[in-house]
């Protein structure tokens, strides 16, 4: 298959009551492993890109290979770029063919983020791009975003209801206390102020920070309105973990043919867990 927009993958998850795994990928062995692993479970996949990956690898190259590898199966694949704030990396992005992207102007006043991300929507429609944008502050990591735990700010339902009617944005990321990296502790998720945000916007929601969230919070979200959960950490930690292991059982090693081999199973195997945790296994059908 070609890549597809996110769009109508995640309309069918919201209505249908399941989430859709958004993985971040850093090289080609994680996107194959994340492929193959959508592949084996006959779930609908989103490959996601961060900002420092698409400049520390080029746009053109992630969604050639990105388009390589959707040819490959027969499950829909879309590929987002995420928490972007450049109008001219996002433009470059729809160019090299990402089918998802993301403006991120959280961090700016409300009426400066409806702006921002009206003029991106009225770009990637025309592309029929999906377009995803933030309301509220996640805290954590996500390469140069940092947003500390006491600058965290949960979105406010009207202003969801109000900035998805103004933007005509396609799917919203609210600040519902999750956040980038791993918790500490149990998440904290207010789940009152997502069912009040669900009930005010139609459009499906997104939940940031999915490294880490137990199942059943997953699927307690996943019920009241979520329907894309991005992971990337999780991913990395596997990864790395898995190179390292290689390594400490034999230090001379220098095929990467081996040690990649190891990182791309472990991968492949956070990938499978968490797109049964999202009950989208078998959602490919008649996407």
């Amino acid at each position: 298959m070609s890549l597809v927009s996110s769009t109508e993958m995640l309309r069918r998850a919201r209505k249908e009551a399941y989430c859709i795994g958004a993985f971040n990928v850093h090289t080609m062995e994680m996107l194959q492993a994340v492929v193959e692993a959508a592949e084996e479970a006959q779930s609908p996949l989103i490959l996601q890109t961060t900002v420092g990956t698409v400049k520390h690898l080029g746009p053109e190259y992630v969604a050639a290979i990105a388009k390589v590898a959707a040819k490959s199966v027969q499950v829909p694949i879309a590929l987002h770029l995420d928490h972007c704030h450049d109008y001219e990396l996002i433009e470059r992005c729809i160019q090299a063919g990402y089918t998802s992207v993301m403006i991120d102007a959280s961090m700016h006043p409300f009426s400066q983020n409806v702006e921002q991300t009206k003029r991106v929507v009225e770009l990637a429609h025309r592309c029929g791009v999906n377009v995803e944008a933030e309301l509220g502050k996640v805290g954590g990591v996500e390469d140069e975003l940092v947003v500390a735990e006491e600058d965290a700010v949960l979105a406010d339902p009207k202003e969801c209801e109000e900035f998805a009617a103004l933007t005509g944005v396609d799917t919203l990321a609210p600040a519902i206390g999750t956040a980038h990296g791993m918790y500490k502790g149990e998440p904290k998720i207010a789940f009152s102020r997502l069912e009040q945000i669900a009930e005010r916007v139609g459009v499906p929601l997104v939940l940031h920070g999915g490294s880490g969230i137990p199942e059943e919070q997953v699927k307690r979200a996943v019920a009241l309105g979520m329907a894309k959960m991005n992971v990337a950490t999780e991913l990395r930690i596997a990864f790395s973990d898995a190179i390292k292991q290689v390594f400490g059982e034999n230090p001379q090693e220098n095929d990467p043919r081996t040690y990649m081999k190891r990182a791309k199973q472990a991968v492949k195997a956070i990938a499978q867990a968490k797109m049964a945790m999202c009950g989208c296994v078998g959602k490919a059908a008649g996407q």
